[in-house]
């Protein structure tokens, strides 16, 4: 476990005697400060973990990392003058660690933490599909090998750090998402993890309004294959059918091993059925061997997911009978829960976050599943130059799936338009302002047998219309 000594050595780069003073775990959040847990205070737009130092100590956190001076009486340390700590005295906990930046602290504890452990790293990136590739990844490994994961979505430059100061000596493999917003940022975190694997989904257009095209979130994606170690000890598991990401086998001294529905690729999918709420079936080829599966994840789309977690289980040495039976905890998928209403239409709940790319891939799930199909689909933002674009690719297959199309916000304007213009009736599409307005029109509409994807950017809050749509327990 981590211990002072190690938190000092990570910050001076000198080892200090007779500091061994153990902590449980790292947090950010003064909520979730456990007894004797490092809580890094960390500046913020809104809120300032300087304000709860006080509470993270109420609930037992050891000591504090700080970059402002702070009016409380605890012993503190001044980690920005290591000159003057060569003979430190440890004072009893609670106290306070002063540095420059808490930010950049937690970040050089982790990467010095990291090469401490004797762990292989999984990264994985891509615009859609991430969490869930993580979850089943981690699942399948789990089979052999005790596993750590990221928690939920802390893939950047905070919660990777912070998923890092949960290694420890029992931990054989570590499964690590990895987010992309600017250039440079997937470098980092690899800088930090040190993966040896890297796992590309796909590259889509989400986060185009700050990464500037697909092409440039192509570049910022391949920092993950480019960070590892060369062949045999570095593998990049990329996804063939993307010419985007296939590409990245020119950008990595790793390894490749390509997966796909292509029998080109070394790990390829074919077979592939539906089975709605109940999952997929298909069979996976890889050499010699032909392996027909039934996997708990729902439509057609999830075949990619189940070909990278088996793909890392062969590289990792896994039998089929381990890679399929960690591929049977496929419920692992959580950006999509089904839910049924009072009157008993079933809600399909994929308000997470929305693209193009994902919300077309849900419509054809939507389209593997019987009775009348009806699409909610709200504003998907940050997608820049294919903004118009992407609206319309939704609108367009809406028109061909759906029985009825619900479009809510300024740029659901677009997917209704869309939908009408290739040939959907117009009494089939409607357009609200606002999910409030979404929740009234539904309430009134909805009738038993109904299927209904619920879908849109996270800022617009959709998850409240399953909310007041559910029935309750």
């Amino acid at each position: 476990m981590l211990t002072f000594a190690d938190v000092f050595e990570a910050l001076t780069g000198n080892r200090v005697s007779g500091a061994s003073l153990i902590f449980s775990e790292a947090s950010i959040d003064s909520r979730q400060s456990i007894p004797a847990s490092l809580f890094f205070a960390l500046p913020g737009e809104r809120v300032d973990g300087h304000d709860f130092v006080e509470a993270a100590f109420q609930r037992g956190a050891h000591a504090a990392v700080i970059q402002k001076d702070l009016p409380l009486a605890y012993p503190l340390i001044d980690m920005r003058q290591p000159q003057a700590l060569n003979a430190i005295v440890l004072p009893k906990p609670p106290f306070l660690l002063r540095v420059a930046d808490s930010l950049k602290a937690l970040q050089t504890i982790a990467g010095f933490w990291r090469r401490q452990q004797n762990v292989r790293v999984v990264g994985i990136t891509g615009s859609v599909g991430k969490s869930t590739t993580k979850e089943l990844v981690a699942e399948v490994l789990s089979q052999r090998y005790s596993t750590l994961k990221n928690q939920g979505n802390l893939n950047n430059e905070i919660g990777l750090p912070l998923t890092l100061l949960r290694l420890g000596p029992g931990h054989q493999r570590a499964v690590l998402e990895m987010g992309f917003y600017v250039p440079g940022e997937i470098k980092f975190l690899c800088d930090l993890a040190q993966p040896v694997l890297g796992v590309v989904t796909n590259v889509g257009t989400v986060h185009a309004e700050r990464a500037g095209s697909q092409e440039a979130i192509a570049h910022g994606k391949a920092e993950l294959v480019q960070s590892l170690p060369a062949a045999p000890d570095g593998i990049a598991i990329l996804n063939y059918d993307d010419p985007w990401v296939r590409w990245m086998a020119s950008q990595t001294q790793a390894q490749v091993f390509f997966y796909g529905l292509d029998p080109l690729a070394d790990l390829w999918a074919d077979e592939i059925e539906s089975a709605g709420l109940e999952g997929i079936r298909c069979r996976l080829h890889h050499g010699a061997d032909a392996v027909t599966l039934r996997v708990p994840l729902i439509g057609r789309h999830s075949v990619h997911t189940v070909l990278r977690a088996a793909a890392v289980g062969l590289v990792e040495g896994l039998t089929w009978g381990e890679i399929a039976e960690g591929l049977q905890h496929g419920h692992t998928q959580l950006r999509l829960v089904a839910v049924h209403t009072q009157n008993g239409a079933l809600l399909l709940d994929d308000t997470y976050n929305a693209s193009p790319e994902s919300t077309l891939a849900a419509l054809n799930m939507l389209s593997e599943l019987d009775g009348r199909r009806i699409a909610v689909l709200g504003d998907m933002l940050e997608l820049g130059p294919y903004e118009q674009t992407g609206h319309e690719m939704v609108g367009v297959r809406a028109a061909e799936v759906c029985s009825e199309l619900l479009a809510v916000g300024d740029l659901g304007k677009l997917i209704a338009a869309a939908a009408i213009s290739a040939g959907m009736g117009a009494w089939t599409v409607n357009w609200v302002p606002n999910v409030s307005a979404a929740i009234d029109f539904l309430r009134k509409q909805l009738r038993a047998g109904d299927v209904v994807l619920i879908k849109g950017s996270h800022s617009l809050r959709m998850d409240r219309i399953v909310a007041a749509l559910e029935v309750s327990e």
